[in-house]
């Protein structure tokens, strides 16, 4: 598993005026680079979208992205992108689930998500396992909602989950990727979730970030915690 404790400085604290300026030049840096590898991310994996939308338009029909209210930085509300990995009438079908299935519904408190979603498409299942359906999300990046590193973004649902760490979590956009997202991803339970995501937080740096970008590579094409 990553810690980000590997990546830790070893000098002494900076002062008030340089820890500023070092966090304004962090923060230029980190902009930067989610503009540049978003914009790179667009342009190459623009034919990949493209057949992804005229699947899902094929085997489905209806809408091609889904778009979801998250909270962002500061949080700011934001309309959170991805390809359409579930039935059209997918929120009609999850409240007749939880009114019926006590077990599932007990899941979904816990987690906030079913290991066995009946309302996930053939195509939507692998979109979700090889993670192709938040290739939307780079232009999430790409406008400022998002970073490609970050904490999971969350819904509206969620922040009481945080308690008193959802300030942490409102420091720094959400991203498309993140510690939780290379220590285990659905294998790891809310609580560690939350906390991966305030240690992120608390210890982020720009080669963290370039570090969490390669793992994610790793967690992704060995479909790590993910279904």
């Amino acid at each position: 598993m990553f810690h980000f404790s590997n990546l830790a400085s070893s000098t002494q604290p900076a002062s008030p005026v340089r820890r500023r300026y070092l966090e304004t030049a962090h923060r230029i840096v980190i902009r930067i680079f989610d503009i540049v590898g978003s914009t790179a991310g667009i342009v190459f994996f623009a034919p990949l979208m493209a057949v992804i939308a005229l699947l899902i338009y094929i085997t489905s029909g209806g809408p091609i992205l889904f778009s979801q209210q998250r909270i962002g930085k500061c949080a700011r509300p934001f309309w959170c992108l991805k390809f359409r990995t579930m039935v059209v009438d997918a929120q009609a079908r999850l409240e007749e689930l939880l009114a019926n299935d006590p077990v599932a519904r007990a899941e979904w408190e816990l987690e906030h998500k079913l290991h066995n979603d009946p309302r996930i498409t053939k195509l939507g299942a692998f979109l979700r396992k090889s993670s192709l359906d938040e290739l939307p999300q780079f232009f999430n990046v790409l406008v400022g909602d998002m970073s490609l590193v970050g904490p999971r973004p969350i819904v509206l649902d969620e922040i009481t989950r945080y308690g008193r760490y959802f300030g942490e979590y409102c420091r720094v956009r959400p991203g498309i990727t993140g510690l939780w997202q290379v220590s285990g991803r659905n294998d790891v339970t809310y609580r560690r979730r939350v906390a991966l995501d305030v240690s992120y937080v608390r210890s982020r740096r720009f080669l963290a970030n370039f570090r969490i970008l390669m793992l994610t590579v790793t967690s992704v094409l060995m479909a790590k915690g993910s279904y």
